[in-house]
């Protein structure tokens, strides 16, 4: 099978397409997957550069994110049948045609979603998901400011959130992606490079209840300034700007609540509501709700291109490799 195997812990430049042998029989607990599409996300730069919180040793196929058919069960695996359509949050592995997931790790696709759209889905509405209804306790009527709002995991807050019943700020880097927040639902959105975020949002609706920032640096601090009374601001990444450092007078001031949110922690900690976060997820896709964005198709072979345009921050919601055909 053909796989992106990761040689050397020095990003793009470590990785090369190659041939590897068929992964085999999947054991207990697992299954095995012919990938038809893998999601991409920033954590893929980083795992490939040895600059994740989860390290992997080369040689590895990167890939946190795929979506294709079951070939095989193993041992002990009862609710995942051979030729069901679904998507799969592997440790590793995506990046190729091939490969072998926990079962715990593999969920039923959302009806209707072709293969790029279902590979690209998991990781970014499942991480908006338990964002903003877990930890946020977000609830209709309340303020949500969603930062990268046309990127991988901003574009799903903004279509989370409005679904919710929040009224949806959000900020972008550029007219075309302020258009995609605002095509997802947002109610205002702000271009970050030209405008204020402290001043526009004060002047659009005040303050805000809830801040989903994805990016951190100097767009973090200004968050801390908009806040309202007991609103909570979700540290999600830190993909354009260092991170942080928090003064913890203006949480006390305010009595404002940061909350890191990592979304691996919640699967692994707590899978009971992981999966259930995917059955209401799949019911907002149902209604209408949801209309995943994938703005790059790139073969496999083409791997080099689709990180670059994440590195760059060139897309729009989600960039995915698409690895065989049939889905």
């Amino acid at each position: 099978m053909k796989a992106v195997v990761c040689r050397d812990l020095t990003g793009i430049d470590g990785l090369a397409l190659e041939e590897l042998p068929d992964p085999g029989s999947p054991g207990p607990g697992q299954v095995r997957l012919r990938i038809a599409a893998a999601g991409l996300n920033y954590a893929d730069l980083l795992v490939t550069a040895g600059k994740y919180q989860v390290k992997h040793q080369p040689p590895f196929v990167p890939g946190f994110e795929a979506a294709g058919i079951v070939e095989a069960v193993g041992p002990e695996v009862a609710e995942i049948q051979v030729g069901d359509r679904v998507m799969a949050i592997p440790e590793a592995g995506g990046f190729a045609e091939a490969a072998i997931v926990a079962a715990d790790a593999v969920y039923p696709a959302p009806k209707g979603l072709g293969a790029a759209e279902a590979a690209g889905f998991p990781i970014a509405y499942g991480t908006s998901y338990l964002a903003l209804v877990e930890q946020a306790k977000l609830v209709a009527g309340e303020t949500l400011l969603v930062h990268g709002a046309a990127g991988g995991v901003g574009l799903t807050a903004v279509e989370i959130g409005k679904a919710l019943g929040a009224h949806v700020v959000a900020t972008a880097g550029g007219p075309d992606k302020c258009a995609v927040a605002k095509a997802h639902g947002a109610d205002h959105v702000i271009h970050y490079k030209s405008e204020d975020i402290r001043e526009r949002v004060k002047a659009l609706v005040g303050g805000v209840d809830v801040v989903y920032d994805p990016v951190g640096g100097s767009t973090f601090e200004a968050s801390l300034r908009v806040m309202n009374w007991n609103a909570r601001i979700l540290i999600i990444g830190f993909a354009g700007g260092p991170v942080p450092q928090i003064p913890a007078n203006i949480l006390l001031v305010k009595n404002v609540a940061a909350m890191g949110f990592y979304f691996g922690s919640w699967r692994r900690h707590r899978p009971d509501v992981a999966a259930r976060s995917f059955a209401a997820l799949n019911g907002m896709v149902d209604a209408g709700q949801l209309q995943p964005l994938v703005s790059h198709r790139l073969p496999l072979a083409e791997f080099r291109q689709a990180l670059g345009l994440i590195q760059a921050r060139q897309s729009t919601g989600k960039v995915v490799l698409l690895a065989s055909a049939g889905f």
